[in-house]
């Protein structure tokens, strides 16, 4: 059985250092921020490129407390991609703004720039650019519209640790199956922008820049030092996980370009790809899925239900047909695994049981 992913495996392979960064926090009798949370914030703003790094406690709380120190709330609007983890939609309607879904670029899947733009209208506020998959978004492109029309533009970096982000504000998770997990929830938010950095600090300390003293309605939101080491450890391993991850999608498209019906990802010229996903589109899917599991591969689908077709928004009135391409991949992607510790063989046997997947007749799989 090759699973789909098995966290287990980095917090081996670093198993002693990791031991040791937890107890140096257990003895440090400090266990809510502190000298560790700080470290990590300030190495990872380094490694990202961005002067400050606010640690958070989830992906979620990212996107919302930036969203809301930028000042984003009731009767704004925001534009999202209609293809994405629900999260993105989530914080935006956390702030009390009201989601704009824009559709795809059908290549790349992430925002299509000029759909952005033909959706910007008087009440818009941000453009939410996710990196979908490890892929980064077209900010160049996103950049140029949302200056000319005095939007505020921001990323959702929560599947690209270690792409190249180009300076804008951008928000992240650390759970557990990300590039860079922790042991548990966490996040952070980059920014060059000091002003900005010290708002989601506020907010996400009870409103507070100095205790006792309260200066707005904010929420307890804050990275905690034990998984804040543990990043520290891995942070250093990120760079050379990445590569590892590269090497076997290189392989994957190298190897699986051309089977019949099969839409391999890409990544155009002058793009990045951390490949924190390595998703697959094929028209029978599910066939396709139960076939490799016959043959003991784990695949996962990102994402199934597209969030317009979600219970949470039923009352936005979106129905079936309302973002064809965003259903179009959620009926189509497959997710193969793809992570720093596979190995050569397991690589090869993926290789092999996807060939022999797809070329099995539709009536082959239970």
């Amino acid at each position: 059985m090759i699973p789909f992913l098995d966290l287990r495996l980095s917090t081996q392979e670093l198993g002693a250092e990791i031991a040791r960064a937890i107890a140096r926090v257990v003895q440090s009798g400090q266990y809510i921020l502190g000298p560790e949370v700080e470290a990590f914030e300030n190495e990872f703003a380094e490694y990202c490129g961005f002067r400050h790094c606010v640690g958070v406690a989830s992906g979620l709380d990212a996107l919302t407390l930036l969203l809301r120190a930028q000042g984003i709330g009731a009767g704004d609007e925001v534009i999202v991609p209609s293809n994405t983890y629900i999260a993105t939609w989530l914080a935006v309607s956390a702030v009390g703004a009201r989601v704009v879904p824009v559709e795809p670029d059908v290549v790349t899947c992430n925002l299509d720039p000029e759909r952005v733009e033909a959706a910007i209208g008087p009440c818009t506020r941000a453009i939410i650019a996710v990196h979908l998959y490890g892929r980064t978004a077209a900010m160049d492109a996103l950049d140029e519209i949302a200056g000319r029309r005095g939007v505020f533009l921001m990323a959702d970096a929560a599947q690209a640790h270690g792409a190249c982000l180009g300076g804008y504000p951008s928000a992240f998770s650390f759970y557990p199956s990300k590039n860079l997990g922790a042991l548990g929830d966490g996040g952070a938010v980059v920014s060059d922008d000091g002003a900005l950095a010290e708002r989601i600090r506020m907010l996400g300390n009870y409103g507070s820049r100095k205790k006792h003293l309260n200066d707005v309605r904010g929420v307890n939101s804050r990275l905690d030092p034990l998984q804040a080491a543990v990043l520290r450890v891995k942070l250093k391993y990120l760079d050379q996980w990445n590569q590892r991850r590269r090497e076997v999608a290189l392989r994957y498209l190298d190897q699986l370009d051309g089977i019949p019906g099969m839409v391999l990802p890409r990544v155009p010229g002058g793009g990045d790809s951390v490949w924190h996903i390595f998703a697959i589109r094929h028209p029978q899917r599910d066939r396709l899925a139960r076939q490799l599991a016959q043959q003991e591969i784990g695949t996962l689908v990102h994402y199934p239900v597209p969030p317009h077709l979600s219970e949470a928004y039923r009352d936005a009135g979106y129905r079936r047909g309302s973002f064809p391409i965003a259903e179009q991949m959620a009926a189509e992607e497959l997710s193969l695994p793809l992570h720093p510790h596979l190995t050569r063989d397991q690589v090869e046997e993926i290789i092999g049981s996807v060939c022999l997947a797809a070329s099995l007749p539709a009536g082959a799989a239970a």
